[in-house]
């Protein structure tokens, strides 16, 4: 699953504690208990589907 940390939150990785989920970038994490609780405390949020460098679709105009 992909994640992000809420704003204010750094949210240490459940295998290095010493590496975190920081709000700027979202990061791929397994589907574990650990990041399920975090996800219930708010501390870290699901990112979006195209991440956060994906750009949309440039839409045509009609002239």
């Amino acid at each position: 699953m992909r994640v992000k940390a809420a704003p204010g939150h750094r949210v240490p990785l459940e295998d290095d504690p010493y590496k975190y989920i920081e709000t700027a970038k979202a990061v791929d994490v397994p589907d574990t208990s650990y990041y399920r609780r975090r996800l219930a405390a708010c501390e870290l949020m699901l990112a979006d589907k195209l991440g956060a460098g994906a750009k949309q679709p440039a839409k045509e105009s009609a002239e």
